[in-house]
């Protein structure tokens, strides 16, 4: 909100060496007269002394200048003050003088309140004091406008610095970058590491015959009294092999053609002949 004070004409070029000189420039051609149908608004001359942005706005710069205590204000030269600046608005705008004079109402309820004798409330606590609310916007008012301040003075794009801006040649040539002997390795690497996720197992069907490995166990305990029973297999020739030796085994188990035994637990496991060829 500005305040206007007293009017004052306007100061318009002027050589105190050369009375000839042109009063003003209009349009860059020099003007020697005034023209006699010039309209001046009445606004357009006057004197502004401070410019405040509302009514805490105005309370705070009074406070300031008169070097009162913000949490101890004498509200009678406050209020003085305050209205003082309220009569010089309404003479020049009713319109922004609307909520300078709500607050003036509120220093006036103040400084009446503060006229009262002062009384213990029923609880036996003392009375708030009636300028503590005004206090409390003061000063929250005045930590908001000191942090604008700092955000105003913080560096701005487009007023205080501008972006960096450079034009490239469409004739520049590309470079690529180098490749080393390492960039290969990982390359490389990473090719035999998705070559394993995507690798297929065939399985083949391998045909073994039962009674052809009881033969040839057979033949390998003829003339050896007892063979133990992990020489029988032959872990080389594959999982498959080993279970059907096993097989074999059992079958010959069962129709009482071998004999497992053992001497005791947990002892070896050996394997012989249940009958002796002639």
């Amino acid at each position: 909100m500005a305040l206007a004070g007293l009017a004052a004409p306007v100061a318009l070029a002027q050589d105190s060496h050369n009375t000839s000189a042109a009063l003003a420039r209009l349009y860059g051609e020099p003007l020697f007269a005034l023209p006699a149908d010039l309209y001046i608004p009445p606004d357009a001359l006057e004197v502004m002394l401070d410019a405040f942005e509302g009514p805490l706005d105005l309370l705070l710069y009074l406070i300031r200048k008169q070097n009162f205590n913000i949490l101890d204000i004498p509200m009678a030269a406050l209020t003085r003050q305050y209205l003082a600046y309220v009569d010089e608005i309404r003479n020049h705008n009713l319109e922004l003088a609307a909520e300078y004079l709500l607050m003036a109402a509120m220093l006036i309820e103040i400084k009446s309140r503060m006229l009262l004798p002062v009384r213990k409330a029923d609880s036996g606590d003392e009375v708030d004091d009636p300028r503590a609310e005004l206090v409390r916007r003061l000063l929250e008012y005045e930590q908001i406008k000191g942090a604008a301040v700092q955000l105003g003075q913080a560096p701005q794009q487009g007023r205080d610095f501008w972006p960096a801006q450079a034009a490239l040649g469409q004739h520049l040539q590309q470079r690529l970058p180098d490749v080393c002997v390492a960039d290969l390795q990982t390359a490389w690497h990473d090719i035999l590491r998705r070559a394993t996720l995507v690798q297929h197992h065939r399985i083949t069907r391998e045909e073994l015959s039962v009674r052809e490995f009881m033969g040839q166990v057979l033949r390998a305990l003829q003339g050896r009294r007892f063979v133990e029973f992990e020489a029988l297999f032959d872990p080389a020739q594959g999982r498959g092999v080993l279970v059907v030796t096993l097989i074999a085994l059992l079958e010959l188990a069962k129709e009482t053609l071998i004999e497992i035994t053992q001497a005791e637990a947990f002892a070896p496991i050996y394997v012989r002949l249940a009958y002796t060829p002639v």
